[in-house]
């Protein structure tokens, strides 16, 4: 019997682009974890914003699911299928085209399906600067960065993705093509639809296409390791280096004892720059647009008044590029380090940051009461409140055995980040994973009025079902 639905799809965007054989189709349904795999009657993998908006007219019609698919580099099950079977994946790599690049706007127009770091490279090839990165940067993509309101290491400086984001292009449930894509700093004409499709993890409508904002190159950027006695500390060297270096100062990373160790033990070939051990670390950037001299001159200073200050035990600043990246490297290979060491029970939280040390104290004692020994992995973009509050079972405790006490970890966790009112996704997301937890969290009438935009928007409920509500 002819599927007549996957026929018309084929007509659409040929039939190259409309994978159905298990080969095929495998590699687009699991997280990025490897922990959970969906199932798709379909593969669809459109060329151009119209064939997109094709597709989901089709899948409109027919009343089938729609799960937007960039990079699939998230970490919530948010951009796979669940086990149904009932729902296409609609892949957007293939729209991959850097539209336009104005130089006086300081903007660029591409489509959602680019690659993040081809994003920054075309950025810097124009001379400017792009300033989203994060350690996917590499195989994410902008519409998936979108989608989920990606954070990373510089929101300190530059914000989230919204905040890098100035007009949408984005098919909507009906398959409808909104253009949005206007590079206005200023547009105060009604509702922001632009922030209703950010963030919405691809449940109002299928993100195709965005203007960016660009800035200017920096002259000179210098990065220093800061070893610390405490979080506190922590909080205090970022007042510091803050009130010292204003925004100079583009990155400031959290890190634990226990992050370098790890890092060491299974990535032995970077460098541990410190001869002893010290509870906290930070990891500083400064980005100056007048000169190096002036960038040496701010992170010395700090660095000088943090160590008088008692803040600092050490610091070890980079005179090179290569040692600059050494030192980012650590930072980049925890995530890393942590899933070569066996698998742990992850939270990617945000309270406010004058708080952060007390939650970290406040929680790491209720989880030691819970399972004594129990292993904390605490790091992050302190500089704007984010933490990846991860937890690793005790000593001899077999990873796979401890992964049962995920909802009893998590419920320590989030009810500690709710009484610090903080937020159980800081950058994301909800997609699946967190949608059960999202009702314990946040207020009846927030879910009310979330429910109500999903059923204006999506009255036929396909896009992106079973995802944070």
């Amino acid at each position: 019997m002819t599927d007549l639905f996957l026929a018309h799809c084929r007509e659409l965007i040929g039939a190259d682009h409309v994978l159905t054989e298990d080969a095929d189709v495998s590699p687009y349904l699991s997280d990025w974890r490897g922990r959970y795999m969906g199932r798709a009657r379909a593969v669809l993998r459109p060329a151009d914003p119209q064939q997109v908006a094709g597709l989901v007219q089709l899948c409109a019609a027919h009343r089938v699911p729609v799960v937007p698919q960039g990079g699939r580099t998230g970490l919530v099950i948010g951009s796979v299928p669940d086990e149904s079977g009932r729902a296409v994946v609609l892949s957007l790599r293939r729209l991959n085209r850097i539209r336009a690049v104005d130089g006086i706007n300081r903007t660029m127009t591409v489509d959602a399906g680019c690659i993040l770091h081809d994003i920054q490279q075309a950025a810097g090839a124009a001379g400017m600067l792009f300033p989203l990165s994060l350690a996917a940067e590499g195989s994410c993509t902008i519409g998936g960065n979108l989608a989920t309101n990606a954070g990373g290491t510089g929101v300190l400086r530059y914000g989230n993705t919204r905040e890098l984001c100035l007009g949408l292009e984005v098919v909507t449930a009906q398959g409808e093509l909104w253009n949005g894509l206007r590079g206005l700093r200023k547009d105060n004409t009604g509702y922001d639809l632009r922030d209703l499709y950010i963030g919405a993890e691809g449940t109002l409508g299928v993100i195709t296409g965005a203007v960016l904002k660009l800035f200017p190159q920096p002259k000179a950027g210098i990065t220093a390791l800061v070893a610390l006695g405490s979080c506190r500390d922590a909080l205090a060297l970022l007042k510091l280096a803050q009130e010292t270096a204003g925004p100079t100062l583009t990155g400031y990373e959290l890190m634990s004892d226990v992050c370098l160790r790890l890092v060491g033990k299974h990535f032995p070939n970077l460098p541990q720059p410190f001869p002893q051990t010290h509870p906290q670390y930070a990891l500083l950037e400064l980005s100056s647009h007048e000169s190096e001299q002036h960038a040496v001159r701010l992170l010395e200073e700090t660095i000088e008044n943090a160590l008088e200050a008692g803040l600092a035990q050490d610091a070890v600043v980079a005179t090179s590029i290569a040692q600059s990246r050494a030192l980012w490297a650590i930072r980049e290979h925890i995530p890393l380090a942590q899933a070569a060491d066996g698998k742990n029970i992850k939270h990617d939280i945000s309270v406010p940051i004058s708080r952060i040390a007390d939650f970290v104290e406040k929680t790491d004692a209720l989880l030691a009461r819970a399972w004594p020994g129990v292993q904390v992995v605490c790091f992050g973009h302190l500089g704007d409140g984010n933490l990846h509050y991860n937890i690793a079972p005790p000593a001899g405790t077999p990873h796979e055995a401890f992964l049962a006490y995920q909802g009893d970890v998590n419920r320590i966790v989030h009810d500690s980040v709710a009484d610090f009112a903080g937020s159980i996704s800081a950058e994301h997301g909800i997609g699946a994973l967190k949608r059960d937890e999202l009702p314990r969290y946040k207020a009846q009438v927030e879910l009310d009025l979330m429910r109500a935009i999903k059923a204006a928007l999506d009255p036929l409920g396909i896009m992106n079902p079973g995802k944070i509500l």
